[in-house]
């Protein structure tokens, strides 16, 4: 058994699909409009390797000031492999301003860092 995907809001469907192919190199599907709910819009990314998918769906009723935490998923994480893959993005993401926190070893046991999308999702990179 295994995850088919996870699903993610965005106010901005291009610029997250953007984040994905550059920072994990994710290749990104078309976008899918749905006739059944008017303007809701999805389009998934596949990461290399094994082929895990994120769902990223937009919606006109997304609203600025929406909570930034709220019930329901936090975070994602996505395993790297070593603690060289994390330095390295995680130092992109700092020239980039995308880091949130830098590369750490956590009470829990992973090697860590927290970048965040561009509408401020966070996204844990571990070793």
């Amino acid at each position: 058994m295994r995850i088919a995907h996870v699903a993610l809001w965005t106010q901005d469907l291009d610029t997250a699909a953007q984040f994905w192919e550059r920072y994990f190199r994710a290749s990104v599907g078309e976008a899918y409009h749905s006739k059944n709910r008017p303007g809701f819009t999805s389009r998934f990314v596949t990461l290399p390797e094994d082929g895990g998918q994120i769902e990223l769906m937009t919606g006109p009723w997304l609203a600025d000031d929406a909570p930034a935490e709220r019930i329901g998923w936090d975070h994602i994480a996505i395993t790297l492999g070593s603690g060289e893959a994390v330095d390295a993005l995680a130092e992109k993401c700092r020239a980039d301003g995308c880091l949130k926190s830098g590369p750490r070893w956590t009470g829990d046991g992973f090697y860590e860092a927290l970048i965040l999308m561009p509408d401020g999702t966070p996204v844990e990179i571990t070793a």
